[in-house]
């Protein structure tokens, strides 16, 4: 075989992701396009896929994308000719419990704040759309016209063909064997092809492998957490005068139903899956299924004859079971890899790549071009994985789980029961025996609350006051008015050093970095357009010496952030997260605590709010951070993890005559809530302009050069477009958590960013941005609000301000 010997573009995967990519980066122009199938195109997953458009997912970003795939697919047959099948026949999905009630009518208010048709329909009506349905346990129903269902294989072939029209070439029968680089940046391929061996060079590589993409990614040392599953379904035979049905989901029986040329399509995800290809997938796999397994899929079959008993005389015409890819977090993956510069990935769609890969390609395709994605895409960027997340073992484990999450109920503050206890803080075992109750995040395992003697410690999900409410309050309470400890061992913990360091952290930070050894810096890392790339705090240790403390979920993140702009500032950048834990000790009598076991004066005219000293802690040394994110005097101390345990102990023992609490991180966030502090990932991100987000005080403008000055200033000169602000419910037994609708003066704003009760206000709080374009703050103030909880709405009061202590004295005192 005749291959180029160079490309700027090598595209790795002929499925429906990999046409996608290509096709959209021919549509903004690019030239010297190489998309390279190991078989035939679309013969991995995308063949075999059922095909459902839906156009709502978790969040307003991925709703964009998800639409935008509906649209391209509809005109996709008039620009090349292949039909997509294509057809807006409108999904259900039934629930049959209150708690699924309680979701669906959620998912119904935040589609349509977000331009979605959906109604809440009758048990009538849903009989008139789907006559041959057993509504037996119909508690409520949802449709949306709007979405629909196509012809998979099809729309790859079309986008494959759209792609060629524009110059990409597309070879078949062609195996990447590795991605060749060169100092941190891809330099091209190797690849195989009957028998023949050969490279290419190239500047970009995009793997869009799929099930196999995991595998190559590890041969460059790129973290691609993936691994594939079982996917089953069977199709019927024809079944005589079936009309056109919509799409409809049971998520309570793991089922869903597609009508397809007089057929039922059933489909499962069932609650424990079935990982494949530990081994690896064998070399020979194109267009092949899996061994059937009928005892596993009989369970959601009986479950579907009860629901529908058509299919009791129907005869089955295929039992498929498919290998998909899944993820973690059964979110998929974008962007270029943190650590391989021109390394792409477009992967792991868990089951939703039909209805996803239209818009990740056109977002991929966007981000290379101007070097940012069109819009926030943090839920899906590759650089949310850790390097933990590539063992198969882990994977098998964690994937046997979110296949079946898929179609659980999604309640808020779910965890993961799988692939657990990975990354433990010295202090872990110490808080299980307190009877500490666990989430994870980041594969860390923190204390979320800790249970009362003799109450269980396990979760009871609920969208209402689940069973740790009362835990949470007694230990939020704590920390307003006497004292708390609990364990931020999993910060994440850059230290960035070098004769060039300041200058460089005054580059990338918002705010003033240049200042006394010591000093505490709240501080923001903003893009060109003033959006939040990263909310830290930055710590000066030494002339020449800096810690930045971030989330633990934006640690890989953050650091390729860094990595990106330092340029040639003589700077070093290490991880050193697991170097040290962070015991937070708050609370207005931490301070009588500490000078028991503290020889250092701590008081606050040596230690003011946002310094830093070196102490010593019982036997031990530590540094104590003057900061808090609960709004209450406090330190969080950092202490080297062979000496954390010690520190506890002297901690608690040191404690005990004051009442200390042991708290989780269910406290911390219904504190920080209070306080209005902003949370990354919810309140703030990279499309939130950080004057909008209220945190001018943290920019420092004075400063001649910093990323997103610019942005900063013309935003200052022209007016805010939008404000953050709190909400207060006037009833104080509703409970706000994400995505419900904000309504101004009778019509939708926005959304609540994030939401929690405030234990100490007494009522459920919530933030979220509301339109202000040429609005002062006391006009938004003026208006009425209401919020939407599953359909109803209900008052709420708004703020700028937060709802407790405003002027920031109590944790400055």
């Amino acid at each position: 075989m005749t291959l180029p010997t160079s490309a700027r573009v090598v595209i790795i995967g002929g499925g429906i992701s990999g046409c996608s990519v290509a096709y959209h980066l021919a549509k903004l122009g690019w030239q010297d396009i190489l998309l390279l199938e190991r078989k035939s195109l679309t013969s991995g997953t995308t063949w075999h896929a059922a095909g459902l458009i839906a156009q709502l997912r978790a969040t307003e970003n991925q709703t964009k994308l998800a639409r935008y795939s509906a649209d391209l697919y509809t005109k996709l047959e008039s620009e090349t000719g292949i039909a997509t099948g294509m057809r807006q026949t409108g999904s259900i999905t039934l629930a049959l419990t209150d708690d699924r009630r309680e979701e669906i009518l959620r998912q119904a208010s935040l589609a349509r704040a977000l331009g979605v048709e959906a109604h809440e329909i009758t048990q009538e009506t849903l009989l008139d759309l789907y006559p041959h349905l057993n509504t037996d346990g119909f508690r409520a129903a949802v449709h949306l016209p709007g979405d629909g269902q196509a012809d998979p294989a099809n729309i790859a072939l079309a986008l494959a063909k759209g792609a060629r029209q524009r110059g990409v070439r597309i070879e078949e029968g062609v195996k990447v064997l590795d991605v060749l680089q060169e100092r941190g940046q891809v330099t091209g391929i190797k690849w195989q092809s009957r028998g023949d061996i050969g490279s290419i060079d190239a500047e970009i590589v995009i793997n869009c492998g799929g099930m196999w993409g995991r595998d190559l990614a590890a041969k460059s040392g790129v973290t691609l957490p993936l691994h594939a599953c079982e996917h089953f379904y069977i199709v019927t035979e024809s079944i005589p005068d079936l009309p056109r049905l919509p799409v409809l989901r049971v998520p309570d029986e793991c089922a869903y139903y597609k009508e397809d040329a007089g057929k039922i399509l059933l489909g499962a995800f069932e609650p424990k899956a079935k990982p494949w290809g530990m081994s690896g997938i064998p070399e020979d796999f194109e267009f092949d299924q899996l061994p059937e397994d009928f005892d596993h899929f009989e369970p959601i079959l009986e479950q579907a004859v009860s629901r529908m008993p058509m299919l009791a005389n129907t005869g089955i015409h295929t039992f498929f079971n498919g290998p998909e890819s899944f993820t973690p977090d059964d979110r998929y993956y974008l962007g270029e890899a943190p650590n391989l510069r021109g390394y792409w990935v477009a992967a792991g769609y868990n089951s939703i790549g039909i209805a996803s890969s239209g818009g990740a390609g056109m977002a991929l395709a966007h981000w290379i071009e101007h070097g940012e994605p069109p819009f926030d895409l943090w839920d899906c960027d590759i650089r949310r994985a850790f390097g933990f997340q590539r063992s198969r073992k882990y994977l098998a484990a964690r994937v046997s789980e979110t296949l079946g999450l898929l179609y659980a109920d999604h309640y808020p503050h779910r965890q993961f029961e799988t692939a657990r206890d990975i990354r433990r803080s010295p202090i872990h075992e110490a808080l299980k025996s307190r009877d500490a109750v666990f989430g994870e995040t980041a594969g860390w395992e923190r204390a979320n609350w800790f249970a009362r003697p003799g109450q269980e410690t396990d979760y009871r999900y609920s969208w209402h006051r689940q069973n740790w409410h009362e835990n949470q309050r007694v230990e939020h309470l704590s920390i307003r008015e006497g004292a708390g400890l609990y364990d931020m061992s999993s910060f994440g913990k850059l230290r960035i050093e070098g004769r060039d360091a300041a200058r460089f952290l005054n580059r990338v930070c918002a705010n003033e970095i240049d200042v006394p050894i010591g000093k505490i810096v709240y501080t923001q890392m903003l893009n060109r357009s003033g959006g939040i790339e990263a909310d830290v705090t930055v710590t000066r240790l030494s002339e020449t010496a800096f810690l930045m403390v971030t989330p633990a979920a934006t640690v890989i993140r953050d650091m390729a952030w860094l990595h990106r702009h330092v340029s040639d500032n003589f700077a070093v950048i290490t991880d050193v997260t697991a170097a040290e834990a962070v015991l937070c000790l708050m609370g207005p009598r931490s301070r009588d605590i500490l000078p028991e076991i503290v020889p250092q004066d701590i008081g606050n005219g040596v230690q003011p709010f946002g310094t830093m000293q070196e102490i010593e802690i019982g036997m031990a040394l530590a540094r104590a951070h003057r900061v808090s994110y609960v709004g209450e005097l406090g330190w969080e101390l950092y202490v080297s993890a062979d000496q954390a345990a010690h520190v506890f102990e002297a901690l608690w023992q040191a404690g005990e005559p004051h009442d200390l609490k042991l708290c989780g991180l269910h406290a911390m966030d219904s504190l920080r809530m209070e306080k209005g502090f902003r949370h990354f990932g919810h309140d703030i991100s990279s499309d939130d302009h950080v004057l909008e987000a209220g945190l001018g005080f943290a920019v420092c403008t004075k400063k001649p050069d910093f990323i997103g000055r610019d942005a900063v200033l013309r935003r200052k000169d022209n007016g805010l477009k939008s404000r953050l602000l709190q909400f207060r419910m006037d009833e104080p037994e509703l409970m706000l958590h994400h995505n419900e609708p904000i309504w101004r003066d009778g019509e939708i704003v926005g959304l609540i960013t994030s939401g929690a009760y405030g234990h100490t206000v007494g009522s459920s709080l919530g933030m979220g941005y509301v339109p202000a374009r040429g609005e002062t703050g006391e006009d938004l103030l003026q208006s009425k609000y209401h919020i939407e909880i599953a359909g109803e709405k209900h008052v709420a009061t708004p703020s700028l301000q937060p709802f407790y202590d405003p002027r920031s004295q109590r944790m400055r005192t």
